[in-house]
């Protein structure tokens, strides 16, 4: 008789697994090999009982295919392979819903990112009583190209505001969390390169513990994804979209106010030329829409 899979989380505490991390790979054909060795060979030293889920979603390149030889080759690799590309947050999504364990880390298959820290990221976790520690790309040898720096600059102030903490790395893809909270807010976070940012700001939003631990930025393997004006407008959006779920007089407020003023000015000028006429009206009635919809926008948000 059949019976079905035991769940992650039985098969955890019969495994004693301790951490499960995730490498979304598209692609990455020169990268792959050196970044699963390396890691694999310090996490064997680590003492962390560990599995590496890469998640080939969908690659063209021969990462395929090199994936399959380093599956026979290291013994704590798994593989989940999309038959198409759908994405670096979808490729979490899988590996995260794959992972045996209730800690888990994410970095990246081109190099770029310190993963021998990641042993050290996880007792950072546990000793901190953490739900999420990021590895900030502002240590000493930071290779981030000079052409996004002041998007990225942009990103992180708004999002400051925003969120109402001081974050260092917005979209670090580099850390080590706590499964639950992650899942239980996937339905907030596309398929795309939107993960980081969404999960980050949802748990700051939400009072999660928090910790963000210096790293290194290396230069990567292979060529970036990363489209900087389409995909820096669509961060923008991503911002303001999760602040208006978790947060939203952060923005309702600012703009009823600068409405008010500006119902104000006209007021007074319409007023010293003797015409206080309709334009007054609407944009004060705008004001007050706005302000309205703001409370209740966090009404809804709080009751959530």
């Amino acid at each position: 008789m059949n019976q079905d899979r035991p769940s992650p989380k039985i098969r955890a505490l019969e495994s004693g697994m301790q951490l499960s991390i995730i490498i979304p790979a598209f692609n990455e054909a020169a990268g792959i090999r050196p970044t699963l060795v390396q890691l694999a060979d310090t996490m064997a030293t680590s003492g962390i009982v560990h599995e590496i889920i890469v998640v080939d979603d969908g690659s063209t390149d021969g990462t395929s295919e090199e994936l399959r030889k380093l599956a026979e080759e290291l013994e704590v690799l798994q593989l989940v392979v999309h038959q198409r590309n759908r994405g670096y947050g979808a490729a979490l999504k899988s590996g995260i819903h794959s992972a045996e364990a209730d800690i888990v880390a994410i970095t990246d298959a081109d190099g770029t990112y310190p993963n021998e820290r990641i042993p050290e990221l996880y007792h950072r976790l546990l000793s901190d009583r953490a739900d999420m520690v990021v590895g900030s790309r502002t240590g000493a040898n930071v290779h981030i190209p000079l052409a996004r720096r002041p998007a990225k600059a942009f990103l992180r102030a708004l999002a400051n505001y925003l969120s109402g903490h001081p974050i260092p790395d917005l979209n670090s893809g580099l850390r080590v969390m706590r499964k639950e909270p992650i899942v239980r807010r996937f339905n907030l976070v596309s398929d795309g390169f939107s993960f980081t940012t969404t999960t980050l700001m949802a748990l700051l939003a939400r009072g999660h513990h928090v910790v963000f631990v210096p790293i290194d930025y290396h230069h990567r393997t292979g060529a970036s994804k990363i489209r900087p004006i389409y995909d820096t407008f669509n961060f923008v959006v991503l911002i303001l979209r999760v602040s208006v779920f978790f947060e939203p007089l952060k923005i309702f407020l600012p703009v009823t106010l600068m409405l008010f003023l500006l119902g104000f000015v006209v007021g007074v000028v319409q007023l010293l030329q003797g015409d206080l006429g309709d334009v007054t009206a609407t944009i004060l009635a705008a004001a007050l829409q706005v302000g309205l919809v703001g409370l209740l926008a966090d009404m809804i948000s709080r009751r959530n």
